[in-house]
């Protein structure tokens, strides 16, 4: 049976965030997951969470300036130095949170002449931060996103980021599979997810092609969890989409696996 993980940047948005732990407790998750902490002290979202008798799966290091467009620093360079502290900040967090794996985001390329400079720096980038997280139990992931929802993201396959750990040669690097943006890039998904499943960690899951609940769409996710139970993955399914109009009542898709009111 699937492990879903509500994602509280993208669901329960009829609440303050701080509340949305609560409530994403109330409608049966045993985790969450959400794209940044940082604007909340460690200890009042650990707080929180603990309250709610939540697990932590999984949350983004700092992407730079996210306000003004930036989509991670891993991969630019002259940002090694944001990128270490962002190491040490991600880090203070998932000890706060008890959160065993994190997700650095590489940043956009601006100029494909810039792209071979941008791979060496990444590489050196996820060589250190993989070595520090695993130092204190902690997984290190990267994530391939579609090209239509973040134009110029450094890595948008699959296989560029099999290629990518495979480089760096790091036993604390893996994948973090976005079903909703790999059937945008890939489709072919439980091939390329067989292909893939001994560096993946993670996934994430909603509808194509509109992003919202994860019944409606192209992807039929019973099928999915069915064949990864089969295939023993024993990890947590962030549910990352945007509700289509209203978190609760939207859940019918998950009652199936013991969520929904």
């Amino acid at each position: 049976m699937p492990k879903l993980a509500a994602n509280l940047t993208t669901m329960f948005t009829e609440d303050d965030f701080l509340d949305r732990f609560a409530a994403a407790a109330a409608c049966g998750f045993q985790a969450v997951e959400f794209l940044f902490p940082y604007a909340f002290a460690a200890d009042v979202v650990s707080a929180r969470l603990k309250a709610a008798g939540l697990a932590q799966a999984l949350f983004n290091m700092p992407p730079g300036d996210w306000e003004a467009g930036e989509r991670g620093v891993a991969a630019l360079p002259g940002r090694e130095a944001e990128f270490a502290a962002g190491i040490d900040t991600a880090l203070r967090y998932a000890r706060a949170l008890d959160c065993r794996q994190v997700h650095c985001l590489a940043g956009l390329v601006a100029d494909e002449a810039a792209r071979p400079a941008m791979r060496e720096t990444y590489l050196r980038n996820l060589a250190t931060a993989a070595a520090r997280c695993k130092a204190q139990g902690v997984r290190l992931l990267i994530e391939p996103i579609n090209s239509h929802d973040m134009p110029g993201y450094f890595l948008s396959h699959s296989w560029q980021a099999r290629e990518i750990v495979e480089t760096v040669g790091s036993d604390n690097l893996f994948l973090q599979y976005d079903c909703y943006h790999m059937q945008i890039m890939e489709g072919d998904l439980l091939k390329t997810i067989e292909a893939n499943l001994d560096i993946i960690r993670h996934f994430q899951i909603a509808g194509v092609p509109d992003r919202h609940e994860p019944d409606t769409g192209e992807i039929c996710y019973p099928f999915l969890f069915a064949a990864l139970d089969r295939l023993g993955y024993d990890g947590w399914w962030g549910c990352e989409y945007v509700p289509a109009a209203g978190t609760r009542e939207g859940l019918g898709w998950a009652r199936p696996w013991g969520i929904g009111i």
